[in-house]
């Protein structure tokens, strides 16, 4: 069995599930993570590199950030060969594409969002990401495949200059044999919200339309995740009065997010576009929740359009539009069949356009055509 690694800054964020998930289904490919810093644990079986690992961390990982130099990861996989690499987000194939280049081997990059939509002026104001920006031409002429999460990010890569005929669309998909389709009977009054807590993901819009929602006393707003963006967002609620009822649970296990869904009547993801280009490259978490037949409402910017059928699937609204957030959010809670019909047709959805396991052998039958081809 061949071996891919799977290139990621910093591994196993509880926020980047879809990427080991992905990962773990391979069949003809055996995955190595590698990157610099490891937020959780590897999954089980798993094998990981981790800069962190090597003496001297730090002052390491701050060379190696500057420098982009591939010595410390060819220290780390000493004598082993792995047929190529895959990394994840536009700024680890900048990263990769030096240790790529000296192991001969094809470098596959994924984009998912903030690398196809950031500004370059935001990108070099951060350390982590200034080298991105300089080196990102090189990495359209170097590298062997460019995946994008959706059309709207291809389309973004496209205008950034990488060639069309090495730059697809792929959709990573959800486990929907893992993630069944819930009952009718599990459903609790309970608006929920599974993000980041920063500007991008709309979090204050929809603390002020879920404050409007006086017709439904008892209802309850969970928000699943953690930020910088927290205590200002208590403080709204605090400030609008429905502090009692929105509960801030953090960032949670990815089996207690799935078993938040199935207890919650909708999701919702208001995503915004920043002053800085930053848009939604999709929402993993909406296709999560629809494989569990839950109804979700996103806004119509970004990628998130493909992952929510207006009307069918769910609601989309205008970002940054509380009001019509509300209005939405009304309606799916006032009509229990209607919720149950979005339900099934966001569960049939996913199935049809976003099976994990049938993304994932076309993922392979790309790393084959890219081993051919080299």
């Amino acid at each position: 069995m061949r071996e891919v690694i799977i290139f990621r800054h910093n591994l196993f964020r509880v926020s980047e599930t879809f990427i080991t998930q992905q990962a773990q289904q391979l069949h003809r490919y055996r995955p190595l993570y590698m990157g610099r810093l490891r937020y959780g644990p590897a999954p089980k079986g798993a094998e990981s590199l981790a800069l962190e690992d090597l003496p001297l961390r730090w002052p390491l990982v701050l060379w190696q950030m500057l420098s982009r130099t591939p010595r410390p990861f060819r220290h780390l996989l000493g004598l082993r060969r792995p047929a190529l690499i895959h990394a994840h987000f536009g700024v680890e194939g900048v990263y990769a594409l030096p240790l790529a280049r000296q192991l001969g081997i094809p470098l596959v990059t994924t984009f998912h969002g903030f690398d196809a939509t950031l500004s370059t002026a935001a990108l070099l104001r951060s350390p982590a990401w200034a080298n991105y920006p300089l080196f990102r031409a090189r990495l359209a002429r170097q590298g062997a495949l460019f995946l994008c999460a959706s059309t709207f990010i291809r389309d973004r890569v496209l205008a950034m200059g990488f060639p069309a005929s090495r730059t697809h669309v792929h959709h990573i998909g959800v486990d929907c044999q893992t993630i069944s389709a819930r009952e009718p009977g599990e459903e609790t009054p309970t608006v929920l919200h599974v993000a980041r807590l920063v500007e991008v993901k709309g979090t204050e819009y929809l603390i002020r339309a879920f404050a409007d929602l006086v017709d439904h006393p008892g209802l309850r707003l969970d928000i699943i995740g953690d930020g910088p963006l927290r205590t200002t967002l208590e403080d709204l609620s605090r400030k609008l009065g429905v502090a009692a009822r929105i509960r801030f649970l953090g960032a949670l296990p990815h089996e207690q997010v799935l078993a938040a869904m199935r207890a919650a009547a909708i999701l919702v993801l208001p995503s915004v576009r920043t002053e800085t280009g930053r848009e939604e490259g999709l929402g993993m978490v909406l296709l999560e929740a629809a494989a569990t037949g839950l109804p979700t409402i996103g806004t119509r910017i970004g990628g998130i359009p493909e992952g929510v059928v207006d009307g069918e699937t769910g609601f989309l609204v205008p970002q940054r539009d509380a009001p019509a957030l509300t209005a939405r959010m009304r309606l799916l809670l006032s009509d229990p069949a209607l919720r149950q019909r979005m339900g099934a047709a966001a569960r049939l959805h996913v199935e049809q356009h976003f099976d994990l396991r049938r993304q994932t052998a076309l993922l392979e039958n790309w790393y084959d055509a890219v081993l051919r081809e080299g």
